[in-house]
């Protein structure tokens, strides 16, 4: 189990785990999930670390859309934004990149969650490992990772 997982177990969320045989040369994780779960991409989120200002924080968001910097440093109450490392983004949240999981991360960092999840009753976004995904209901996630939804 993953501490995604794990989380989910100890506040008795409502959820399903979904797995699938990762390709280890595909990078795009996100459209790799709703490819081999069948969902359109518009429902599979991706979990990105963005620095805003020298400060981390966690976007959700759909694999279909990229996040708008200046508008996330705005969401954030900040001035620049920037992709946060890879290695950077692994180590802050204990997670392979492609396998960042907004949820259980080693440290807890303000997260925003795209307002286009409000619509939806259920999203995916990763259980904290490659070619392993959880649907949840969006409320759950902004409850569980203390996020907010906005536009970015």
């Amino acid at each position: 189990m993953t501490p995604a997982i794990n989380l989910l177990k100890k506040y008795k969320a409502e959820y399903q785990v979904l797995q699938f045989e990762h390709d280890p040369n595909n990078t795009n994780f996100a459209l790799e999930a709703a490819t081999h779960l069948n969902v359109s991409p518009s429902l599979v989120f991706k979990t990105l670390l963005v620095d805003v200002d020298g400060q981390l924080h966690v976007a959700v968001l759909p694999a279909t859309k990229q996040v708008e910097l200046k508008q996330f440093a705005k969401a954030v109450g900040g001035k620049r934004a920037a992709m946060a490392e890879p290695k950077l983004a692994e180590r802050i949240t204990g997670y392979l990149v492609g396998g960042i999981s907004p949820l259980a991360q080693k440290r807890r960092l303000k997260t925003l969650l795209h307002s286009s999840a409000m619509q939806l009753p259920c999203i995916y976004v990763s259980a904290g490992k490659r070619g392993l995904e959880v649907a949840i209901a969006p409320e759950v996630l902004l409850a569980l990772c203390g996020a907010e939804y906005a536009e970015f």
